[in-house]
């Protein structure tokens, strides 16, 4: 299953790019014989302001994939329930995994409403480009914990 975060907004070339960028990749090759991967960034720059424009390039985007909207009013998961979760969702045959950030002013309600299921990283609002490296990291986390790796102790 291929696994994408799709986020509004450029990264830039700061600390947390670099880290959303090594931990995408150690996803990707410790996913390889799981099934899993590989893991995209994938950053949006909508041309008219709004959530609405940029609602209509995340679901382009998202189009085919099992949509997840990071929302800080969505679900919360321990780091192996998350792990599980994916398995499943791979497990049943999902081809495509695509996790949802939006811009300063959150999801459009159409992403949500488009959205499989929400997730947050609890109640507080991250800004963009740490949410896309605490979330670049949690899909490392996962295929660790699916690997049996020692990376994840509980």
């Amino acid at each position: 299953m291929k696994l994408a975060v799709i986020a509004i907004g450029k990264p830039g070339r700061g600390p947390e790019a670099t880290l959303a960028a090594d931990y995408a990749e150690r996803a990707t090759l410790a996913g390889r014989a799981l099934g899993l991967g590989p893991l995209d960034l994938i950053d949006l720059e909508a041309r008219k302001p709004g959530k609405a424009a940029e609602a209509e390039l995340i679901l382009k985007a998202a189009e085919g994939a099992h949509l997840i909207a990071c929302d800080e009013r969505g679900k919360t998961f321990s780091s192996r329930a998350f792990a599980d979760h994916i398995a499943g969702l791979r497990d049943r045959g999902e081809r495509r995994l695509a996790f949802a950030i939006g811009g300063a002013d959150g999801l459009d309600a159409s992403v949500r409403a488009a959205a499989a299921s929400t997730l947050a990283f609890g109640p507080q609002t991250w800004p963009h480009a740490l949410a896309r490296a605490m979330l670049a990291e949690q899909l490392y986390r996962a295929v660790t914990i699916l690997a049996g790796s020692p990376y994840h102790r509980d």
